[in-house]
């Protein structure tokens, strides 16, 4: 079954909200993406020391914060102190979810601690269920969510997933290999090693799975992987992806 999270293809993502505010993972710069017509939006989750899911890609604060200190030591009322460029403030998961009703989620979770937390947020929370995917670089965590919601949960691969439909592209093109994943959302290349090309993009396809490609800023790749066939990609260069669309007559907008 198609989860309705992947209804609109292809699919233009904005990566962190994009770089034009200057403020990643902030609501202002996902309000700037919805502004320009996203649908979709990207962030990352970690989780307080008192159990709130926050929307930030590190585990501390240091780097794009004028606050220091890691999330999981701080209760939520000390991280919502910090401003994100010395301005915007540190958004929770529910400010984000309510601030943005209208538009779908692909959401990395981060760290161990916030798959529980997340899971209990998005259970019985049928809307928000259909337009959230759930990702994240740890195959035990996307185990543990799917585990827990089930099928209305969409996810995608986690890395060993990832790897076993990369090798079988290698050999096994034409054959369906059954993964949990609901979409594919890999980088062009690991390290040196490249991931997306025509025959992962075609082995992805015949498993039933849609493939989006992050992050991808240059609008000649951005050209290059939409004639691959790839089903979306995620960007940063919210403005420069918006227009590659429009160019093709795939804006969404």
């Amino acid at each position: 079954m198609r989860h309705p999270f992947l209804d609109d293809l292809p699919v233009a993502v904005a990566h962190r909200g994009g770089d034009h505010v200057g403020a990643e993972n902030s609501l202002a710069a996902f309000e700037d993406a919805v502004a320009l017509g996203y649908r979709c939006l990207e962030t990352d989750v970690h989780v307080s020391r008192d159990g709130v899911p926050v929307l930030h890609h590190d585990p501390t604060l240091d780097r794009v914060t004028d606050t220091v200190g890691a999330i999981a030591g701080l209760d939520w009322v000390e991280v919502s102190r910090a401003r994100i460029s010395s301005r915007e403030p540190v958004a929770s998961f529910d400010e984000a979810m309510a601030a943005f009703p209208q538009v779908r989620w692909i959401v990395d979770v981060k760290d161990d601690l916030a798959v529980d937390p997340l899971v209990a947020r998005l259970r019985g929370d049928d809307d928000l269920l259909q337009r959230l995917c759930l990702g994240s670089f740890s195959d035990d965590r996307l185990a543990r969510a799917r585990a827990a919601l089930g099928e209305r949960l969409c996810t995608s691969a986690g890395p060993d997933e990832v790897r076993r439909l990369r090798r079988a592209s290698w050999c096994r093109l034409g054959r369906r290999v059954p993964l949990h994943a609901d979409v594919l959302q890999v980088p062009v290349r690991s390290g040196r090693v490249p991931v997306v090309d025509r025959r992962f993009v075609a082995a992805a396809h015949w498993s039933g799975l849609p493939v989006h490609v992050w992050t991808v800023n240059e609008p000649a790749e951005m050209h290059r992987l939409l004639d691959l066939g790839v089903d979306g990609l995620i960007s940063d260069r919210t403005r420069d992806l918006r227009e590659v669309l429009r160019a093709r007559g795939a804006w969404p907008g």
